[in-house]
């Protein structure tokens, strides 16, 4: 019986599941260095001063939806390509969290940005799209009992 589970198993779900978890890993570690770097990886990073009081002025209650977003991403991958069910509850937590760091973007624009980060603009979107397409995928998965 656990032969025929294991051929069941469609290859993108090897494929998707390892991608995102180098994606959802480098959101991970950006996370890690924002809360114990902070300024130092920041500058490093080639941000302004301007952005960085943006950040530093961020309330302490989106730390909720940055965490749900991003540890929820990452338990989501790994819980993928272990096939179980709870992937969906992960990826569904971590788009929560990021409409929820969209929502706040729009509403508290960040100040110009240098040419060489423009890329900043249109990435909370790219995230968002990325964050609805894992949740809809291991949803679709679910249905198809690929995931228990």
């Amino acid at each position: 019986m656990t032969d025929t589970m294991k051929a069941a198993v469609p290859w993108h779900l090897w494929v998707v599941g390892g991608l995102t978890l180098l994606w959802n890993g480098y959101g991970a570690y950006d996370f890690v260095m924002s809360v114990t770097q902070g300024e130092a990886y920041w500058r490093a990073s080639g941000m302004t001063d301007a952005m960085i009081a943006y950040f530093n002025a961020m309330p302490s209650w989106m730390y909720g939806p940055w965490v749900a977003g991003v540890w929820g991403a990452v338990a989501g991958s790994i819980l993928l390509l272990l096939r179980s069910r709870f992937a969906v509850h992960a990826f569904v937590l971590s788009l929560l969290g990021v409409l929820g760091n969209l929502i706040y973007g729009l509403m508290n624009p960040m100040p110009d940005l240098p040419p060489a980060m423009a890329a900043m603009t249109y990435m909370p979107w790219v995230i968002v799209a990325v964050a609805a397409f894992l949740a809809w995928y291991a949803r679709a998965m679910q249905k198809k009992g690929v995931l228990s």
